[in-house]
């Protein structure tokens, strides 16, 4: 953790101290921060890409098979903003359909599109063939933005695991405070590390959360493989997975006001450049 990391979650420090966590906890608690970035139509943050906006990929890529989400241009993202080996330049493109699958299908998808690429405007409505209108009229209420980015601090969301061949959930290995370090984190998140729609990075979060939503897309997506709707390899150890981005979506449309968007990425996936490989869990409320 940063020195300007460690300072800006002093209060997290002091708060959780008071409440009678012991120290040794709390420190093993915020050895856990990982920066993040936060993106956000407004504030004062360097504009780093768009939410919609015209869907420009190169001629040879197929259309995607999710809406349209957002843009993001790696190269204005500030440096350090994130723990993740992304390019340094180039666009990633989000895409996704923000409701729960059925199966285990991925309900998303990324795309990264180099820097110098030729590109071609591509028809924003192509994911939506049957022109189903309740679908469009979901996608129509998509954000349109610019996306300003904050660097932010992140700490876990969630306070319990499920273990294989056990029933029910467990503090967190190695963190018996679990759920009382999260209680603090979340009455004090919006006075240090305020959330923004869209994330880039850190630990996931979305509007009822016990245990894991990287865990959870990281289950997605082993069982989608297992079912041949999913390419191989795929890794079941959460270890192994990041996030990459997470879009609360917020719709003011009836049926998606309270969706979330989980992109992860295993790290070697990551690493190498294939975006292609990313899963996305959707979080749904209806």
């Amino acid at each position: 953790m940063t020195p300007e990391m460690r300072d800006r979650l002093r209060p997290f420090h002091d708060e959780a101290i008071a409440r009678g966590i012991p120290a040794a906890d709390v420190e093993r608690w915020l050895a856990t921060a990982r920066p993040c970035a936060t993106l956000t139509p407004d504030g004062d943050g360097p504009v780093v890409g768009h939410f919609g906006g015209p869907l420009l990929l190169p001629a040879d890529t197929p259309d995607p098979a999710h809406p349209y989400v957002a843009s993001l241009d790696l190269a204005a993202l500030p440096a350090d903003a994130t723990d993740l080996p992304l390019p340094p330049d180039g666009r990633l493109l989000l895409f996704a359909f923000p409701e729960t699958a059925d199966d285990y299908e991925t309900m998303g998808s990324v795309v990264y599109v180099p820097a110098g690429s030729a590109v071609v405007e591509r028809d924003r409505h192509a994911w939506n063939s049957l022109d189903f209108e309740d679908e469009e009229e979901m996608f129509e209420a998509f954000p349109q933005s610019p996306l300003r980015a904050t660097p932010q601090v992140s700490l876990p969301h969630h306070q319990a695991v499920e273990l294989l061949g056990r029933p029910g959930s467990v503090p967190l290995p190695g963190h018996p405070r679990s759920e009382e370090l999260v209680a603090v984190w979340k009455s004090l998140r919006d006075d240090i590390a305020p959330e923004g729609p869209l994330q880039i990075g850190g630990y996931a979060d979305e509007e009822a959360i016990y245990t894991d939503p990287v865990a959870i897309a990281v289950t997605r997506a082993v069982k989608a493989a297992e079912a041949g709707g999913w390419d191989g390899p795929v890794s079941g150890d959460v270890s192994d997975w990041v996030l990459l981005a997470d879009w609360q979506a917020g719709m003011d449309v009836a049926g998606w006001e309270s969706a979330t968007v989980h992109w992860v990425i295993q790290r070697e996936d990551l690493t190498a450049r294939r975006f292609d490989r990313a899963f996305a869990s959707v979080f749904w409320n209806p």
